[in-house]
């Protein structure tokens, strides 16, 4: 029974009382820094605090108690919060809520049929080129809370004493969280520095507003409730955009921290698994008046290296954030919006990956280009369609090169003109592959040789059989050599009539089928001809 618990939690040995009381101090301090962002991004979403710490609540707990990565941290997260804004605002949070849920659904979809290994297709100028573009994103969603009225994208903005105020407590809460790691890690920089700047404004009785001024966040546990919208098709031509965004973002940033964590942990998460929780969590954050979620790469960082690495600090966190959420709402509505600022000030200089500047100068110009596409694309569209538009330019440039790699050497041989490839056969490569050929000038018997090549979809097919049939005509004998069973099946009935398919020593790599049998950890089935 102890085995079976140790094994769902993720721990690599039996538990020790120093270690239970390591993940549940490690649970304790994602809590705390967990209500600054939930309540920062519930605001640039245009919700209520509330609704932003109850999908932290409930996305944390299920994911923790689910999840396909131990020791993982979920919650709300601005990757989301900037993509809802314009709904919220044109629709009300109704919409909102009903939007979760359908997310919630694309999600479980995604994780019922393995969707999550594509991640591994999502190559690394596009992941930076993600975090900038996020980072950026979070940023200008910052510039209404120095607005008069931060609720109204039309009011003016602030000046003269306000403005300099504002300005202060901003730069005051950010050289906190700078220089308070320095000293301690115990207590987490960002409550430090809401705590010194709510402090600094109540006792100095400074004329700023305050979360409470915007929303109330008022207390009490979530209640179940049915999105209310109409349920036409009108309704759903609204929202089925947004959730597929929504859920499409929510699973590139969640998967993406899971190989994160994978890599800091040394092991592996399943994201199938991982997909299939986030799906859940979202469906019920949406019928308990949350705003959705998805893993976060801040919190889980400070989970991991605060020595959290089971299910149990997870679990924790969530606990003691539904105890803030009973408990100490009061106080969360008295955080100036200053102090807040600040805090996401630093996740915008956190999330942003300044190393991708230099690195861009010695990457390949295509990558370069990738990278600030995807940032670019991000800010003006969203992340989801920018990762997808990355992964697209990628994949066809790839494709460009790989397709001017197609060549073959040449040899005489017992009267035969042999031709061996090297390469591969694919759409982008077919026409450099018919040019390799002479018929006219060839040998009245020609071998092609594919021990140094793959052919790897049907244009590659077309392109033999197309060939099969020149040398046809030409009444030359066409010989295929080290060609894959696979190959040989799909070649059509005439083109087996016009050439002769070696059957000696050909290789036995798959096409397009998924294999069914055993593959190391992290191998999944599949393959080209």
């Amino acid at each position: 029974m102890l085995n079976r618990f140790t094994k769902y939690t993720g721990a690599t040995q039996p538990f020790t009382i120093g270690k239970i009381k390591t993940e549940i101090l490690s649970g304790l301090t994602v809590a705390l820094a967990l209500v600054p962002e939930a309540v920062a991004f519930a605001i640039v979403a245009g919700v209520a605090p509330l609704v932003g710490l109850y999908a932290a609540f409930i996305v944390g707990i299920i994911t923790a108690l689910g999840g396909g990565r131990p020791g993982m941290i979920s919650g709300a997260t601005g990757a989301l919060a900037v993509v809802m804004v314009s709904l919220v605002a044109t629709y009300g949070v109704e919409y909102l809520f009903a939007t979760v849920v359908l997310m919630g659904i694309f999600q479980l979809l995604a994780g019922i049929f393995h969707l999550g290994k594509f991640i591994r297709m999502v190559p690394h100028p596009v992941m930076l080129g993600f975090v900038n573009g996020l980072a950026i994103v979070i940023f200008l969603a910052q510039l209404n809370q120095f607005k008069i009225d931060p609720s109204d994208s039309s009011s003016a903005w602030l000046e003269g004493n306000a403005l300099y105020l504002m300005l202060g407590l901003v730069w005051l809460a950010m050289m906190i969280m700078v220089i308070m790691p320095k000293f301690t890690k115990v207590i987490p920089a960002p409550l430090v520095a809401i705590l010194a700047v709510s402090l600094l404004a109540i006792f100095g009785n400074l004329d700023v507003l305050t979360v409470g001024d915007v929303a109330p966040v008022g207390g009490g546990l979530p209640q179940f409730h049915i999105p209310m919208v109409d349920l036409s098709l009108d309704t759903l031509m609204i929202i089925v955009p947004y959730a597929l965004i929504l859920a499409a973002i929510g699973l590139i940033e969640s998967l993406l921290t899971l190989n994160l964590v994978n890599d800091i942990l040394d092991s592996r998460g399943g994201a199938s698994k991982e997909c299939l929780a986030q799906g859940t969590a979202n469906v019920v954050t949406g019928f308990f008046g949350g705003m959705g979620g998805c893993a976060m790469i801040g919190q889980s960082m400070i989970n991991v290296k605060s020595g959290g690495t089971t299910r149990i600090s997870g679990i924790a966190a969530s606990v003691f954030l539904l105890i803030i959420i009973l408990f100490a709402s009061g106080l969360i509505e008295q955080i100036p919006l200053a102090a807040l600022v600040g805090v996401m000030f630093m996740v915008v200089i956190g999330t942003f990956a300044w190393n991708s500047l230099k690195t861009i100068r010695t990457m390949r110009m295509t990558d370069g280009v990738v990278l600030v596409l995807v940032t670019f694309v991000t800010v003006w569209q969203d992340l989801a369609i920018a990762v997808i538009v990355g992964v697209i330019v990628s994949a066809l440039v790839f494709a460009w090169e790989a397709a001017k790699r197609m060549d073959a050497t040449v040899t005489d041989e017992d009267g035969s003109h042999i031709y061996k490839l090297h390469g591969s056969l694919f759409f982008g490569s077919v026409d450099s592959f018919t040019n390799l050929f002479n018929i006219e000038d060839d040998h009245a018997d020609v071998v092609i040789d594919f021990i140094d090549s793959r052919v790897w979809d049907h244009s590659g097919i077309e392109a033999i059989e197309a060939l099969a049939a020149k040398y046809h005509l030409a009444n030359k004998t066409l010989h295929l050599k080290h060609l894959s069973n696979d190959c040989r099946d799909l070649l059509n009935k005439s083109a087996r009539q016009m050439v002769e398919v070696s059957t000696v020593e050909d290789p036995s790599y798959r096409v397009a089928a998924d294999y069914k049998g055993h593959f190391p950890d992290g191998v999944e089935g599949g393959g080209g001809h």
